[in-house]
């Protein structure tokens, strides 16, 4: 118990995480404004108006605060919805495709364990393109040297990615490596990847309306400048401490909207989408070191002539080379 409140303690000064460093200037010149104010009463200037007070209601203003924050918490946590289903997604799918595709050729086995890589490269290709970032080395890392040279040139690389899955599903199922049950089921959660990526891309190019933004920053602005005026006459020089303490609040609470608003980036606030993509390379990771007991090897009597075509086709564009 001691512990846990040592720990609450704690976190109460901790500056990363918090908004106080974005609004900190904001507070101590309202603050000092309110100690101007302060001034100019202690030398009878007539600068206490209370009646300022019914001109913006509190209610009011807490009820757009938090209707401001209520919508920036869904769209992060629906970014974190889509994050969770995307790996739930990859790890179904390729569990699937490790145990179901049949192992006919040497060459298959490599060819499944390059899929089961583009599923985390899907996912880390997602990151990147939420982030308004190019194809890099991490992208390099999951998939042959061809194909991320193609990766690097395209404007919307998880979709490509997701194409080349798609592509290797399609050439199993025609190779009689699956079955029609299978590659329905595959199929229908690669299409899943694809919506949560949709979902993801709409709370990213869908912002606060502009005018409702900015109504509400006229809002704080004014309420925070007529506040002073309010309460010198009964706070005197308490006046510019209490005021920074509220716009405190006030701005802090726009500004924890704003932080969560787009839960993509690399702030402490944001969703930890390295840590997921990571989890999810280890995952595939320990899924291509177990050895699935239903694959068919190719028995020794078969020819090369008689084996199925490579998935690899230098010449197509979702190719494994």
């Amino acid at each position: 118990m001691i512990k846990k409140q040592g720990q609450w303690f704690l976190m109460t000064l901790q500056i990363r995480g918090s908004v106080i460093a974005a609004i900190y200037q904001r507070v101590l010149g309202f603050g000092i404004f309110g100690l101007l104010i302060s001034v100019l009463y202690y030398v009878n200037l007539p600068v206490s108006q209370p009646i300022l007070g019914t001109v913006i209601p509190s209610i009011v203003l807490g009820l757009l605060l938090v209707f401001r924050t209520n919508t920036a918490y869904e769209r992060f946590w629906e970014g974190r919805k889509s994050w969770g289903s995307i790996v739930n997604t990859v790890r179904n799918l390729a569990r699937q495709i490790w145990v179901s595709v049949n192992e006919v050729s040497p060459k298959d086995r490599e060819d499944k364990i390059i899929a089961l890589h583009l599923l985390v490269a899907f996912a880390v290709a997602t990151k990147l393109h939420l982030r308004g970032e190019s194809v890099n080395n991490e992208m390099a890392a999951l998939m042959p040297s061809s194909m991320y040279a193609k990766l690097k040139i395209m404007n919307n690389p998880p979709l490509e990615v997701a194409f080349w899955i798609g592509d290797y599903l399609d050439r199993q199922y025609h190779q009689t490596q699956l079955n029609t049950y299978q590659l329905t089921a595959m199929q229908e959660l690669l299409n899943l990847l694809v919506d949560n990526l949709g979902s993801c891309e709409r709370i990213l190019k869908t912002p606060m309306p502009l005018a409702y933004a900015i109504h509400l920053k006229q809002l704080l602005l004014l309420y925070c400048l007529l506040l002073p005026f309010q309460l010198v006459a009964s706070l005197g020089w308490w006046t510019g401490f209490i005021v920074a303490l509220v716009s405190f609040t006030l701005f802090g609470i726009e500004a924890i909207g704003l932080e969560i608003e787009n839960p993509f980036g690399y702030d402490a606030n944001d969703l930890p989408l390295d840590a997921i993509c990571n989890t999810m390379k280890l995952n595939i990771e320990d899924l291509i070191s177990l050895k699935p007991s239903v694959c068919r090897h190719i028995p020794p009597q078969v020819s090369s002539q008689n084996m199925p075509s490579s998935y690899i086709n230098t010449n197509d564009k979702g190719s494994f080379t």
